[in-house]
């Protein structure tokens, strides 16, 4: 990915970020941008979306964000010049639900063994049996 793509994508979700934050309310859940990532002609922006709430919230706030696409687009083309503003694609991020089982069985390992040091014994036994 070229410098520029990397800069544009960075900039797209920042001021999605904002955009989503002050003129997009969403009561029922919370809406976040995860990711942002532009075609490289930058005609296309695919938007991962990430919604904390019921499954049924979610698919409801990302058929909102899908409706108010061109509201959404237009206020992105006002902050950001582009030759021409992207058109937008929301998608449904379900990676930090997947990610939190994970760390919960991450907490819930038991504590490591300490090292034990090694015997004097044992370190001559290895020393023969490898010649």
């Amino acid at each position: 990915m070229s410098l520029r793509v990397q800069k544009v994508r960075e900039l797209i979700r920042r001021e999605l970020s904002t955009i989503l934050e002050k003129d997009f309310r969403n009561n029922d859940c919370l809406v976040t941008i995860h990711d942002v990532s532009p075609t490289p002609d930058m005609r296309q922006c695919f938007v991962y979306v990430g919604v904390i709430g019921k499954p049924h919230q979610q698919d409801a706030a990302i058929e909102k964000l899908t409706k108010a696409r061109g509201f959404i687009q237009r206020d992105l083309y006002k902050r950001v010049k582009l030759r021409s503003s992207p058109q937008l694609f929301f998608r449904l991020d379900k990676s930090v639900e997947r990610g939190v089982p994970l760390l919960n069985i991450i907490d819930n390992l038991p504590p490591p063994l300490p090292d034990l040091p090694p015997e004097e014994g044992d370190a001559a036994d290895t020393k023969s049996s490898a010649e």
